[in-house]
């Protein structure tokens, strides 16, 4: 007969380890998750391992040990042991922090980081405008050490807040850079980062130009009001520049590919049943020339909405590779302030290409001659890519 503190931790257990709903990709659970489990007869067997040895240290280890913590950390080595560096346990601070993230306030530097194959925690792209772009960080670098204390890919969440702090003040980040024999420091001082995702203007008199940095909760109206306005100023073409943008919410992604393309598939996603979830577009469509900017930094949800343009044959991808994240990920709150993330899926482009790894080819390749080609900022007569995209677009509108 088991204690009903033990009954109650192997339910937690078995919870996470057996529940998943199934909700739209992208969104938020708002409504807590209380549960209520009674273990099935015959199942305590597989759970008893855990049971007795917690047991065993709570009555022998030399000093008190706080159960909490030992459950805690039996949940996050549930999902360490995985070894998917997106699915994660999060604590009640953790869980905050990135709620936090989603809704583009926060004090810190402004950068995307993932966890590197090589276990380095690795720059996505830093966002636009803020102080990790300002101090010279590009996709692909490495940080491993923040104010000399060493970090590595598996502990992301720990690194994140190590750089995150009150604007104003200061953090050393160790870099390693491919190209570079020792690592180097880069001081940043934090700034409080409230994210404008959309910007656009009119480029070379008729030309509409909008870039995107990231997809957030307002991005795809944001788009449209933009997008709007530039039609208002009678452009013949846009380009949209998706360079050094990390991804973010695939629902406003979505958005975003139904205002542009006809009627096609956007994207589709297929979990390990095989089961496919499609999304696609009204018949609805921009009605101007297209041309689209991407990069290594341009990674997710920019991927599916470049790769939907190209395989809809409705704009030119032009630039370079773009950095290859192909797998979706929920994410679920617990009704304790604790939660996850899990990879649920991988998703594809309309022709069925799975860019996991290897990332979306441009239509025309054109590097930034003379430097590296993930720079964030770029003097206008010297981006190539821009200017190719300009070119191509005044060769549709000529028709």
């Amino acid at each position: 007969m088991i204690s009903k503190r033990k009954a109650i931790i192997g339910a937690l257990l078995i919870f996470i380890l057996t529940t998943i709903l199934n909700f739209t990709v992208g969104s938020w659970i708002t409504s807590p998750l209380g549960f209520g489990y009674a273990i099935p007869k015959g199942e305590y067997k597989q759970y008893e391992k855990f049971l007795v040895l917690k047991d065993y240290l709570q009555k022998n280890y030399y000093k008190e040990i706080d159960e909490e913590k030992l459950v805690e950390g039996a949940i996050k080595g549930m999902f360490e042991s995985i070894g998917d560096p997106y699915t994660q346990y999060m604590d009640s601070k953790e869980f905050g922090d990135l709620m936090t993230r989603t809704q583009g306030t926060y004090g810190g530097i402004g950068v995307i980081v993932t966890p590197g194959d090589d276990g380095y925690v690795t720059v996505v792209s830093p966002i636009e405008d803020t102080p990790g772009e300002k101090a010279g960080l590009i996709p692909g670098d490495r940080i491993v050490a923040v104010n000399g204390e060493a970090i590595s890919g598996d502990k992301l969440d720990y690194a994140v807040e190590l750089m995150k702090g009150k604007a104003g003040t200061e953090v050393k980040l160790t870099i390693l850079r491919d190209g570079k024999d020792k690592t180097f420091d880069v001081n940043i001082e934090r700034e409080e980062i409230r994210l404008k995702t959309v910007r656009s203007e009119v480029i070379e008199n008729d030309i509409g130009y909008i870039r995107i940095t990231m997809f957030d909760e307002q991005t795809a109206q944001d788009f449209k009001t933009h997008l709007d306005g530039l039609k208002k100023k009678n452009v013949k073409g846009i380009v949209l520049d998706l360079r050094n943008n990390p991804g973010g919410l695939l629902d406003q992604c979505v958005e975003i590919a139904d205002i542009i393309l006809g009627e096609q598939v956007i994207v589709y996603t297929e979990d390990r049943n095989g089961s496919r979830n499609v999304e696609k577009s009204d018949k609805k469509q921009l009605e101007l020339p297209l041309t689209v900017l991407v990069n290594k930094g341009s990674a997710s949800a920019s991927e599916i909405l470049s790769g939907a343009i190209k395989d809809g044959n409705k704009g030119k991808i032009i630039g370079t590779t773009t950095f290859g994240k192909g797998l979706v990920q929920q994410v679920k709150p617990l009704s304790d302030g604790t939660g996850f993330k899990f990879t649920i899926s991988e998703y594809f482009t309309p022709n069925g290409t799975n860019i996991h790894g290897t990332g979306i080819e441009p239509d025309i390749v054109v590097e930034l001659p003379g430097q590296d080609e993930t720079e964030t900022t770029v003097e206008v007569q010297e981006d190539t890519q821009l200017k190719k995209a300009i070119e191509v677009l005044k060769s549709e509108i000529k028709k």
